[in-house]
């Protein structure tokens, strides 16, 4: 017997995003399980420093919340677009495609950055989120001016 499970994966991940877009971090951990696979597609020695501090893995709902909540504070929020290009569902799996626009606030320099965004939704929450982002783009908007 034939069960379609995309309905309920593609239901969450469009939540998701929807929240994303609304930009309320409690919101958007909500969905997120207590305990997850969170993986960032950066080089493990540019994790966590301190221009881009939303740069790492986490494993918990808190720290979904907290990634939005940096992710926001190092961003000017009214320059920002995601442009969404496709939703591909197959069971528990989705992947994102789509670019996304930016300016670094401590910066001002502007950037765009396609990625792909893998999400797992289990029992109606997300369990993986693996970013794999044109992290190029993202660090030179953030590098600190050179004299």
């Amino acid at each position: 017997m034939y069960v379609d499970c995309t309905t309920p994966t593609r239901s969450v991940v469009e939540e998701l995003l929807r929240r994303i877009g609304q930009g309320d971090p409690a919101r958007i951990a909500e969905l997120y399980a207590e305990r997850g696979d969170w993986r960032l597609s950066w080089p493990q020695d540019e994790h966590g420093r301190a221009d881009t501090p939303w740069i790492r893995h986490r494993r918990t709902r808190a720290d979904a919340a907290a990634h939005y909540r940096a992710l926001a504070a190092h961003h000017v929020p009214e320059e920002a677009d995601t442009a969404v290009e496709r939703i591909l569902v197959d069971g528990e799996d989705a992947v994102v495609l789509g670019v996304v626009r930016q300016t670094a606030a401590p910066t001002g320099r502007s950037y765009a950055a396609r990625f792909a965004l893998h999400l797992t939704v289990r029992d109606g929450l997300v369990v993986r989120h693996h970013v794999y982002e044109d992290s190029l783009a993202v660090a030179r908007a953030f590098a600190p001016d050179t004299p």
